[in-house]
């Protein structure tokens, strides 16, 4: 059973100023899920008293799995009861089957319908094999079917990067209704990954139109994420265009946007929010203006003025803790006592690096292990996944081959090794595009991840004994799509901690991972963590890296580890390690450079950053914050 996020206190929300749709940010996924859920459940309850059915339009997808987690939760512990509601989806790809891995009929029923006492003539999800010259009568029929239902009451959606809801992609028609639609290559990029490679997506689907959606009576968009907080913004603060569909709910009476931290952090009330009004000035409120003030001038921090401050509606900045030389030297020195030769100090202690790919280690912080290392710290790395499903069939095929043939020279049970290479080549040869590889190819793929993260730890001066392979059950689903963490997950992790008794613990923060595995790590060491602190008073320090998909904004670094240019080439060949992954990987998301690429552009970048404030001048730099002991 999953261990519930879910907690009895009435989630905090923040309303956003300044927006042009009602706009609240949450601290954490599990706080909007759990706000979401219980307006769900109002709606519900009310509807029941009037002895009616409740008409629920939802969307599927990572962004809307937490709703549903809840909503389970609520309906097993809490007598939640969906008898009499009704439930239509927004889309479905066409040409996919319902019983097909990618199915949204699929997805609904394994996340959600199976779990509560939905009657199945309750469910609605668009038929994605309805035959083409059917397409426009059957379109007629849905729309049908929410008029009967007598409307949605509540519609829960995601948004694409590029702003579509359902699938009504950019330019979409305002009043368009249900229709077989083309997938912009934006939304077929962003679904790579659940389909294995770009080119399984399929082109089309069935949506739900803008004009269906807009009837809803109340609409909630949610989205989660550093990737949405461009998309965010646009549909909130700027103006109403069909290039960006989701920016229609404008128009809506009763919509409203809800988001995370991360996927909010664009707004101007919470990134610039002294341009909204008047606000209390703290110390990291300070520095966030000071650093932003810095990128408005161009200037470094000690050239700063008071004309500056003025020019830039800073006003109240400058009176109550100017003047602006007093406040540049405050946030410079803040700044220099980021910058830490020895993260770990000098005196020899034990560290570990949850990576949570087998990549993520030497992408993120190789050359902060470099550095660990040469400082004579015991360095361990746990690789908590098996990363198999980010390797392309050919690479499986070419070691099924290769081992056969070294089993042929040295003679080593050459029957059986030949009948494991054919099975291998049976199954890829049958294999249809988007599904999961039989639990030989698995392996294989899993062998070429465990060889490659061994010998990109060992570039950077690991030794084997302090590797460890964890192999989470959570991952081991053979596709994109995850269970939710387990016990057994948390009691593997905290095993790992016991034994090796680290003082210093590094972890991905980088949760804009589009498969979402960096986030489930993450859940699963923060509750291996809660249960040794509770269980001992204590818990080891612990820090966040990014590296692999977003890097920390300037104000939020709290350690920047300097790295030579020796560092980083050291660095670079040990992602260079990780062979499968490089020149193309199976899932890059949607930045087209390598990770090697990646990562040393981010590291430079974070040094050139610092040195525009006026800081000393650094080839590259990688980044950490203090985990406080919250969920992120």
């Amino acid at each position: 059973m999953a261990i519930s996020a879910a907690s009895s206190a009435v989630p905090t929300a923040h309303p956003v100023s300044n927006t042009r749709l009602p706009t609240f940010v949450f601290e954490t996924g599990y706080d909007l899920a759990s706000h979401v859920a219980r307006i769900v459940a109002a709606v519900m309850h009310e509807r029941q008293a009037l002895g009616q059915a409740c008409v629920l339009g939802l969307s599927t997808g990572s962004t809307s799995l937490g709703v549903f987690r809840e909503l389970v939760r609520m309906h097993r512990d809490e007598g939640l009861d969906f008898s009499s509601v009704q439930l239509f989806l927004l889309n479905e790809f066409f040409g996919v089957a319902p019983e097909q891995l990618q199915s949204y009929h699929r997805w609904v029923h394994e996340k959600f319908v199976d779990h509560v006492n939905l009657p199945p003539e309750n469910l609605h999800v668009p038929d994605g094999l309805v035959a083409p010259e059917d397409i426009t009568a059957y379109c007629r029929q849905y729309e049908a079917a929410i008029e009967r239902a007598g409307g949605i009451d509540v519609l829960l959606l995601g948004v694409g990067s590029n702003g579509h809801i359902g699938f009504n992609e950019p330019f979409s028609v305002k009043n368009s209704r249900t229709r077989l639609c083309t997938l912009d290559p934006v939304s077929r990029r962003a679904l790579a990954s659940d389909f294995f490679g770009e080119p399984n997506v399929p082109t089309q689907a069935i949506t739900m139109g803008m004009g269906t959606i807009l009837e809803a009576r109340k609409i909630l968009l949610l989205a989660l994420g550093e990737h949405k907080a461009k998309i965010i913004h646009d549909i909130c603060e700027g103006p109403v265009s069909d290039r960006v569909p989701a920016s229609y709910l404008q128009d809506h009476g009763d919509a409203a946007v809800l988001v995370d931290g991360a996927a909010g952090k664009e707004l101007t009330g919470v990134r610039t929010p002294w341009l909204a009004g008047n606000v209390q000035w703290d110390d990291t409120l300070i520095k966030r203006a000071m650093l932003w003030l810095c990128d408005q001038t161009n200037k470094a921090l000690l050239k700063l003025s008071d004309e500056d401050f003025r020019q830039h509606n800073l006003h109240q900045l400058l009176r109550h803790h100017g003047p602006a030389p007093a406040l540049a030297h405050r946030v410079f020195r803040w700044m220099m006592d980021t910058i830490e030769y020895h993260p770990a100090g000098k005196q020899p202690i034990k560290c570990i690096c949850f990576s949570p790919h087998p990549d993520d280690d030497v992408i993120s912080m190789g050359g902060t292990l470099i550095r660990l290392v040469e400082d004579g710290h015991e360095t361990h790395v746990a690789y908590m996944t098996s990363g198999n499903i980010a390797v392309f069939d050919h690479d499986a095929s070419r070691i099924a081959d290769m081992v056969t043939e070294y089993n042929r020279l040295f003679d080593i049970d050459q029957e059986r090794s030949k009948q494991v290479e054919q099975s291998v080549v049976e199954a890829l040869a049958k294999k249809l595009p988007g599904e999961p590889d039989i639990d030989a190819v698995r392996k294989i793929k899993g062998l070429i991840r465990w060889s490659e993260a061994k010998h990109g730890a060992f570039k950077v001066g690991c030794k084997e004994e302090h590797l460890h392979f964890l192999d989470l059950p959570f991952y081991r689903t053979g596709t994109v799509a995850k269970n939710p963490v387990g016990p057994e997950d948390v009691r593997i992790i905290r095993d790992l901690l016991e034994r090796v008794q680290p003082d210093q613990v590094y972890l991905a923060g980088d949760l804009s991972d589009p498969h979402g595995t960096h986030r489930v790590c993450a859940e699963a060491i923060f509750l291996a963590l809660a249960e040794i602190e509770a269980a001992t008073g204590k818990r080891p320090q612990t820090l966040l890296y990014r590296g692999a998909w977003q890097e920390y904004e300037l104000h939020e670094i709290e350690i920047a580890v300097p790295l030579s240019p020796g560092d980083l080439a050291l660095k670079r060949k040990a992602i260079f390690m990780h062979e499968s992954q490089k020149d193309e990987a199976l899932f890059p998301g949607s930045d087209p450079r390598e990770f090697w690429q990646r990562a040393e552009d981010r590291n430079k970048g974070t040094a050139a950053r610092y040195n525009a404030i006026g800081l000393p001048e650094y080839f590259a730099l990688e980044a950490f914050v203090r985990w406080k002991g919250v969920p992120i």
